[in-house]
């Protein structure tokens, strides 16, 4: 209670219209106080070490980091105290401290104790008589050696590496009772040291290893000495449309978020795809796949469709082919002309396959919070025996296809095409069209023409004009979600697989059948007719 009554008795807010005024503590936010300041362990010091607190935007996470740094520089006992603003950048590490500056200029007893140092800006606040002090600290200023009782980490999803939690924590050797409080929104980098944060807090709130799969509550205790507060949508919640999830994620929801404003942000969100996945971030604590989406999951679900490709036999398919590093994931693409619109437009169908190696799935589902496991045992995902990929199920399944269908075209990268799948299918004995197709955005294929991003932009309007049918598979969703693009200065995008949160081959798969097949419709029937376009060559084993 000491704790908690410290920000009425002593605090101002300074922000808007809450300007001056007595600063109250939400009752979530009188839990988090009380948590980090009333547990005690037998020795009398405090049981928390670590806190991580992750809420949407606008909740007064700011106000309250600078309230709890004001209360460890004056009131906590703590001899010498050092109580610092961190983060990787000196601008990021200025957002408390900036609020911690407002509060003792509106605070009369802080005001009477704190000396500042500096003008415009201050850039410390000590306490003479204690010999405690209150100021910024980056890594990019490259500080060594401090010995901080009180971090305060803002925005560390923001953070471009976890360096200055790692300094800071290092200097708690010589504290009794060190605090390190790190509150955020949440990210879309699964690399991060935000996500890394996220998923231990989860896994310490609901005492579970499995906690980001199942947040259920189970109780094993794994860290004693962390503290989190972690609010967030259920899976069934669909903020777009529900208004009533709005305060899981928002518990200052009408208070500090007025409600009229978030509404403006979800009605953005609809209106305007590249803005969604921003949004649900920022407002919904939602750990989005890429900062901007690729496309709509609404325009992806209305194309989503449940067919059996076996209804095509005896038709002409085109077929992407993006072949994984051995350990992770290969897909095949497959893509079928269905007739015309009314408009006089080709349609199609497309289907897609994956193979990844068995004995390291488990291991990657986990590394990669992806239920490979789940999709391998409904049929979604193809496993083979060993640690990587074999390549000669893949082509095993490509020789099938032959006997199905009329293969006009096997679209390919080069990258591995040659070392690790042309010896499988010398093995099979298979003869078949082939045609290059780059993954990146720097070539074009070598005389195809073939490239991904006019496969992309093809796909995409496929996609929004409702003319392409893709059988509905979790695994492909996943990798639409997933996906991020990169461009050049001529405006060119392309799938970017070191930006993406996810495996997108299947997605790639799909991208290089659709390029491949749409080529052939516009060149009056097939490419391989043009010499101008003529594809790489035929495989012939």
């Amino acid at each position: 209670m000491r704790a908690i009554e410290f920000f009425p008795d002593v605090l101002r807010l300074a922000v808007g219209i809450f300007e001056g005024q007595v600063f109250t503590l939400h009752p979530s936010q009188a839990f988090i106080v009380g948590s980090l300041f009333g547990w005690k362990k037998a020795d009398g010091f405090r049981r928390f070490r670590r806190a991580y607190v992750e809420q949407g935007k606008g909740n007064g996470k700011t106000p309250l980091a600078a309230g709890i740094g004001m209360y460890c520089l004056v009131a906590d006992s703590e001899p010498g105290a050092e109580v610092y603003a961190a983060a990787s950048m000196k601008s990021q590490a200025m957002y408390i401290f900036r609020a911690a500056v407002a509060m003792w200029r509106q605070s009369p007893a802080l005001s009477r104790r704190l000396t500042p140092s500096g003008g415009n800006p201050i850039w410390n606040l000590a306490d003479l008589k204690t010999g405690s002090f209150f100021r910024p600290i980056s890594t990019e200023e490259g500080h060594s050696g401090p010995l901080p009782s009180c971090a305060l980490c803002d925005e560390i999803h923001e953070h471009r590496d976890g360096r200055v939690i790692e300094m800071l924590e290092r200097g708690f050797k010589s504290r009794r009772q060190p605090l390190l409080l790190m509150i955020t929104n949440s990210g879309s980098d699964r690399n991060s040291a935000c996500w890394a944060e996220h998923r231990h807090g989860a896994r310490v709130a609901a005492g579970s290893r499995v906690a980001e799969k199942d947040p259920a509550y189970v109780g094993e205790v794994i860290d004693d000495t962390t503290f989190s507060f972690i609010c967030g949508l259920d899976p069934d919640d669909d903020p777009l449309e529900d208004t009533s999830c709005w305060i899981k994620a928002n518990p200052l929801l009408g208070i500090t978020m007025p409600v009229e404003e978030l509404a403006r942000a979800v009605k953005q969100a609809r209106d305007l795809p590249g803005k969604l996945n921003n949004i649900l971030r920022l407002h919904f604590c939602m750990w989005t796949d890429a900062e901007t989406a690729w496309m709509g999951r609404t325009a992806l679900e209305a194309c989503l469709a449940d067919f059996d490709p076996a209804a095509h036999a005896g038709r002409e398919v085109h077929i992407g082919l993006d072949l994984s590093a051995t350990q992770d994931l290969t897909a095949m693409a497959f893509v079928v002309s269905t007739g015309c619109d009314d408009l006089g437009r080709t349609t199609f169908d497309a289907w897609v396959e994956a193979w990844t190696p068995r004995e390291t799935m488990a291991e990657r589902a986990i590394r990669d919070q992806t239920p490979y496991d789940l999709w391998e045992r409904d049929g979604w995902l193809n496993a083979t025996p060993g640690k990587v990929i074999g390549f000669d199920f893949v082509a095993a399944r490509l020789a099938e296809y032959v006997g199905l269908y009329d293969i006009h075209a096997l679209a390919y990268d080069t990258y591995g095409f040659n070392r690790h799948f042309e010896p499988e299918l010398d093995r099979m004995g298979l003869t078949l069209p082939i045609v290059e197709h780059p993954q990146g955005g720097k070539k074009k294929g070598s005389d195809s023409g073939l490239w991904m991003p006019g496969s992309k932009l093809t796909l995409e309007a496929l996609i929004l004009d409702r003319r392409i049918r893709l059988k509905r598979s979790p695994l492909l969703v996943a990798a639409c979600m997933f996906a991020s693009t990169e461009g050049d200065a001529f405006g060119n995008f392309w799938f970017s697989k070191r930006r993406a949160a996810g495996r997108i081959d299947a997605l790639v798969a799909l991208a290089m059948a659709v390029g491949s097949a749409t080529a052939s419709t516009e060149a009056g029937g097939s490419i391989y007719n043009d010499q101008t376009a003529r594809p790489a060559g035929f495989l012939t084993i």
